[in-house]
């Protein structure tokens, strides 16, 4: 029986990806870089931090990747305060509401930092839901590394076999399924061209879960 749901939280939460995506193609421009759409895609599911290792040693940027990340963030957080279209995925609420009433252990594990996730959480009111935020940053290596998700599981009231993942990345499925824990695929609208194939369940809307549905996968 399924007792805690460990959230991937962009594109499974919220959708902060235009936020995200405006911010970084600011900041290319001020770095004068050009990073092509299929570059930008492989990034969905890694932390900032790692990103921006990778642009680093591509570019052979001089700047150093704590001052490119700061840079980047108040792009974001600039962004984020002033965008009034930012709104929970559809359904979402109401799962997190369902399974939060009804004794299921929520946990979110995201690559975002723990700045972001907070100001998400703050904005939206929920933290009550959730007994413990996970971030990317705090991991030296991000999604596809299995490392967040046996974190989060280590957090979990249950064994490991208890608990599931929802995601909607590549990458975020990947160490799901490397951690060993049952992934739920949600094929999201906001995330392109990502391949849901080796989560064990696809969904394509929160409204094809509830709490009965979720205590019984797996």
């Amino acid at each position: 029986m399924i007792q805690t749901v460990i959230f991937d939280m962009d594109g499974v939460i919220v959708d902060t990806e235009p936020v995200h995506h405006y911010a970084y193609h600011q900041h290319f421009k001020q770095l004068n870089i050009e990073v092509t759409s299929e570059m930008y895609a492989s990034f969905t599911g890694n932390s900032t931090r790692n990103i921006f290792q990778k642009l680093k040693a591509q570019f052979n940027l001089v700047e150093e990747v704590e001052d490119l990340i700061l840079t980047k963030r108040n792009l974001f957080n600039d962004a984020f305060d002033s965008k009034e279209d930012l709104y929970l995925i559809d359904g979402v609420e109401d799962l997190i509401k369902d399974l939060h009433d009804n004794g299921i252990q929520l946990i979110v594990a995201s690559s975002a930092s723990n700045v972001t996730i907070n100001r998400v959480f703050t904005r939206f009111n929920l933290h009550q839901y959730f007994t413990h935020i996970v971030s990317g940053e705090d991991f030296p290596k991000s999604k596809p590394h299995p490392a967040i998700f046996e974190h989060a599981a280590s957090l979990s009231i249950a064994p490991k076999e208890n608990c599931i993942v929802i995601e909607d990345s590549t990458n975020g499925i990947q160490a799901a399924v490397s951690a060993g824990i049952f992934c739920v695929g949600y094929n999201s609208f906001h995330s392109k061209n990502q391949d849901l194939s080796k989560s064990n369940v696809v969904i394509q809307h929160f409204n094809e879960l509830n709490f009965e549905k979720v205590r019984d996968l797996n």
